[in-house]
């Protein structure tokens, strides 16, 4: 019994050791996401308006909408992510909170302005 106990306890250890994700995972998920995005672009592109008034036309628009625009927050702050660890302390808060809110815009139009 205790042999078995032991053996069960090095096979529950062994399947929960902590498992490094890939080293290109923040690179094929930028990529993803990226391609998400400019998908859901061009599916806005083609739609028309004129379409609009029949609401059984408004899945897919109303479905690129939501991909295109999480998708695009997503990568704004995976991207504005990547960023060093600034000191601690209270003016140091401010400081990284401005420097965020500067980071995420700046994303923010280097995504817009690839369009």
């Amino acid at each position: 019994m205790s042999e078995a106990l032991g053996n069960f306890e090095g096979l529950l250890r062994e399947a929960l050791a902590p498992v490094e994700p890939p080293a290109d995972l923040p690179l094929r998920l930028q990529q993803t996401l990226q391609s998400l995005t400019e998908i859901a672009a061009e599916e806005l592109q083609d739609w028309e308006l004129s379409a609009m008034r029949d609401p059984r036309n408004w899945a897919r628009p109303a479905a690129a909408l939501v991909v295109g625009s999480t998708a695009g927050v997503a990568l704004v702050l995976l991207r504005a992510r990547h960023r060093p660890n600034p000191p601690s302390g209270p003016a140091a808060v401010r400081n990284v909170a401005g420097r965020t809110l500067r980071d995420l815009g700046g994303e923010a139009r280097k995504l817009l302005g690839d369009r």
